[in-house]
């Protein structure tokens, strides 16, 4: 069953800096004293920023893709794409790296495209293991490899600076299609070229 997603009227941007000084006066300071009373212009500007990625199309930068390639069609890797999003349940940091592999189908796509499509779904409220997906699911859909991997390790601030105070800890995830899913011994090797630099656990 597919979601839904209501459709609701954006507020303005003053009702977005009202709403910061009303957190402000909540978490117990006065948004009207010399230090605060620039602070939620600022913070409005900031989440324009943190959250770009829903004005943006992630499917536009996959649309060039080229075909001269002198019969190459081994994997492609994109590794280490540094992102920062933030978690839909606390608002709070996820910071981490992306790699990105696909086995090209006759085409392929320039490499910088590999890195906005990451940049675009980090740009959005997120939890690693829907951001990790969306990005597989989209290379998938419009280049239409051989197979993708998507393996995104990243810390939560919302688990390190609050809760359960677990500083220096760090998620991993992954999502495969193709015959990057299918067929084991290729994606051991993709994993291995993404592990031989970054000492993850196999």
């Amino acid at each position: 069953m597919t979601t839904r997603r209501k459709k609701y009227m954006r507020p303005t941007k003053d009702e977005a800096e009202k709403a910061v000084r009303t957190l402000i006066a909540w978490a117990g300071d006065n948004p009207d004293r010399e230090g605060l009373k620039e602070t939620p212009g600022r913070v409005v500007e900031a989440f324009e920023e943190y959250f770009s990625g829903y004005k943006t199309d992630p499917t536009v930068y996959l649309q060039k893709t080229f075909e001269e390639v002198a019969g190459y069609d081994e994997v492609i890797l994109l590794r280490d794409i540094r992102f920062e999003s933030h978690c839909e349940h606390h608002l709070a940091p996820i910071i981490g790296v992306a790699h990105v592999a696909y086995l090209p189908n006759k085409r392929v796509v320039g490499i910088s495209k590999l890195a906005r499509v990451v940049e675009i779904f980090s740009k959005r409220l997120q939890i690693q293991e829907k951001m990790t997906a969306e990005i597989a699911h989209t290379i998938d859909q419009i280049l239409q490899p051989l197979g993708v991997i998507v393996l995104i390790e990243a810390t939560h601030h919302c688990m390190s600076t609050r809760g359960i105070y677990k500083p220096g800890s760090s998620m991993i995830t992954s999502h495969t299609t193709g015959v990057l899913k299918t067929d084991d011994d290729l994606r051991r090797e993709v994993l291995g070229m993404i592990q031989s630099k970054n000492g993850l656990s196999g």
